[in-house]
């Protein structure tokens, strides 16, 4: 897996990047990002990696993304946005986790379809550092690495997401100041 410190990059991009999102809303993302990776309080319970409770199982998967979403539809007046938003940044910011795991080079890899199938599945590229379980172990020689590796795969994207969204939304703004403009004259 990414780190936890990474896996945030994808609700701030699009969050930030966008213009639409409450910082309610961006708050709930950036959980929902993260939230996957309590399953490894399954380790605590003896529950094996392998097994769909156990590391990327269930919380990795498309319907826990889904569930997340609705979750968030169902608060989006006290996360202070659409419903239609709510649901989409939260279901895009949760399922980000399992598809960035998806992208490391090591683990059994994430139970996407879960519940249609427990087979775990890998992206054709495995580009990233997969982080050490340990948080102590995230500070060692290993976990710079991977923190390299994470700045270069998921960080740089990110910011050149968030570039682009702002560039879009500067020229939409600038289009219809000029479209208005244009309706104004006599």
């Amino acid at each position: 897996m990414p780190t936890i410190l990474s896996h945030v990059a994808v609700p701030l991009a699009l969050g930030l990047g966008s213009g639409v999102v409450p910082k309610r809303l961006l708050l709930a993302g950036i959980v929902a990002s993260i939230l996957p990776d309590m399953d490894v309080l399954a380790f605590r319970l003896n529950i094996a990696y392998s097994h769909d409770f156990g590391h990327r199982g269930v919380t990795h998967s498309v319907v826990f993304a889904l569930l997340l979403g609705f979750l968030a539809l169902a608060c989006a007046h006290q996360l202070r946005s659409s419903r239609v938003i709510a649901f989409s940044f939260v279901g895009v910011s949760a399922v980000s986790h399992g598809l960035l795991d998806m992208l490391t080079n090591g683990g059994l890899g994430v139970a996407l379809l879960w519940p249609w199938s427990s087979e775990r599945f890998f992206a054709a590229w495995q580009v990233i550092e997969v982080s050490p379980l340990s948080l102590s172990r995230v500070f060692s020689a290993r976990g710079l690495a991977v923190l390299q590796s994470e700045l270069f795969w998921i960080w740089l994207p990110a910011v050149a997401v968030t570039a682009t969204l702002f560039v879009v939304r500067a020229l939409g703004s600038s289009a219809a100041f000029k479209r208005d403009a244009l309706k104004r004259e006599p």
